[in-house]
């Protein structure tokens, strides 16, 4: 191998593992009592070293923020794709199971994002984090608006279906750490399924009983779906 790229794959392999080790701890411990030299010690290098790949913490959580939400773009993108050839619920299930996966995760990169722009820390990186969010919007929205062309969804603005799905992840990661309902909850990994199930059919009018007399045969290839 090339001496050069051998470096650049050391570089970034070195890069991710800071990341990696970055929210190991923030997981742990929270965003509040993580230091820099924490995360040059679990990665097991100086905290010099810390700053040839970042000029501060603060450029640590955005790039975690960044990556989360290209990681849900990757997912949208081939979700749709599926979908296009008769998956219709991949791109709603793509969502769901993308931010549900890890509550713990999703609920701490909201509380990142929420203090970075509190603080006016990273006006830039979080700009592009949210044109990031705003084309998964978009590509979410353009599922919904052809759905509901082909009669498979109750017609109405597009973005009421993002906007149910962010509100219905945003309780139910609430709810999955919620103190008041712990002895309430007895299966919070089936609950959360639940909830996803849920939002995969929302709007869903596939299932509504057709007309007496009308052909109903269609229902039963599309039963289930909220999205494609």
């Amino acid at each position: 191998m090339d001496k050069a790229k051998e470096k650049v794959q050391r570089f970034r392999a070195r890069e991710q593992r800071i990341l990696d080790a970055a929210l190991e701890l923030l997981l742990e411990h929270g965003e509040e009592k993580v230091t820099v030299e924490q995360i040059a010690e679990r990665v097991d290098i100086g905290k010099g070293t810390i700053y040839k790949h970042f000029i501060s913490k603060t450029e640590i959580y955005m790039r975690l923020l960044m990556d989360y939400e290209k990681s849900l773009a990757e997912r949208l993108k081939t979700a749709v794709a599926l979908a296009e050839q008769g998956d219709i619920t991949a791109p709603a299930r793509a969502y769901f199971e993308s931010r549900m996966a890890d509550p713990g995760k999703d609920r701490l990169f909201q509380r990142l994002e929420e203090k970075i722009i509190a603080l006016n820390l990273a006006p830039e990186m979080i700009a592009e984090l949210h044109n990031i969010r705003n084309s998964n919007a978009s590509s979410l929205n353009r599922v919904f608006e052809r759905r509901m062309e082909q009669g498979m969804l109750k017609n109405v603005p597009a973005y009421f279906y993002y906007s149910t799905y962010w509100a219905l992840v945003q309780g139910a990661v609430e709810l999955y750490h919620s103190k008041s309902f712990a002895n309430v909850i007895e299966d919070r990994e089936g609950l959360m399924e639940f909830i996803m199930d849920v939002g995969v059919h929302i709007g869903d009018m596939s299932s509504r009983k057709a007309p007496e007399g009308s052909q109903t045969s269609h229902h039963s290839d599309s039963a289930g779906s909220a999205l494609g």
